[in-house]
C-alpha cells in the first residue's frame, strides 16, 4: 500500500511540475483547511487570549492608578510633615530669641550693678586721690615757699650781706605767693 501511494503521488508529481501550493488542484483543500486553522485561531484569540490581556491591561491600569493615589497620598503627607516641622523651626527659633533676650537682660542688669560698683569705687578713689594730691600740693608749696625763702634770703645775703633778716623775707615770699 505504501508502495502504491508513493506511485500515485510520483504520479501527481509528475504530471504537475512546481510547487504543490500551486497546484490548482489542491486549491479547495488548502482553502478548507485555512479557513478551519483562521476560525480556530479566532476562537482561541476571541476566548482564551484576548480576555487574559484585557484582564492584565486593566489589572495594570488599577495599579498604576491605585499606584498614583498612594503617591499623591504620601506627596500630601510629606508636605504636611514639611509644614509641621517648618512650624516647629520658627517656634524653635522663637524659643531660642526669647532665651537670648532674657539672658541680654540678666547680663546688662549684672552689668549695670557691676558699673555702678564700679563708678563708686572709681568715685571714692577719685576723692582719695584728689585728697592726696591736695596733700602733696600743699607739702609741695610749703616746699616751694622754704625753698622760695632760703634762696631769697641767700640772695640778699650775697648782695647785701647783714641787710635782710629771715622774718621779713619769709612774709614778703608769702605775700608773694599768696598773689600770684
Amino acid at each position: 500500500m505504501a508502495s502504491e501511494n508513493t506511485a500515485g503521488a510520483a504520479g501527481v508529481a509528475e504530471h504537475y511540475q512546481g510547487m504543490p501550493q500551486l497546484n490548482p488542484d489542491w486549491f479547495s483543500n488548502q482553502i478548507f483547511w485555512l479557513v478551519v486553522t483562521l476560525v480556530v485561531i479566532y476562537l482561541i484569540l476571541t476566548k482564551v487570549a484576548l480576555p487574559r490581556i484585557a484582564a492584565v491591561l486593566a489589572d495594570r491600569a488599577n495599579a498604576i492608578s491605585s499606584d498614583l493615589e498612594q503617591a499623591e497620598r504620601l506627596k500630601q503627607k510629606a508636605v504636611e510633615a514639611e509644614d509641621a516641622y517648618n512650624k516647629a523651626l520658627a517656634e524653635a527659633r522663637a524659643e531660642a530669641n526669647r532665651i537670648v533676650a532674657e539672658a541680654r537682660a540678666e547680663i546688662q542688669v549684672d552689668l549695670d550693678a557691676a558699673t555702678a560698683k564700679a563708678d563708686a569705687e572709681i568715685a571714692a578713689r577719685t576723692v582719695e586721690s584728689e585728697k592726696a594730691i591736695a596733700e602733696i600740693r600743699a607739702g609741695a608749696m610749703k616746699s616751694i615757699e622754704q625753698v622760695a625763702t632760703d634762696t631769697a634770703t641767700a640772695v640778699i645775703q650775697a648782695i647785701m650781706p647783714g641787710t635782710g633778716d629771715d622774718k621779713s623775707v619769709a612774709a614778703a615770699v608769702k605775700t608773694r605767693m599768696k598773689g600770684a
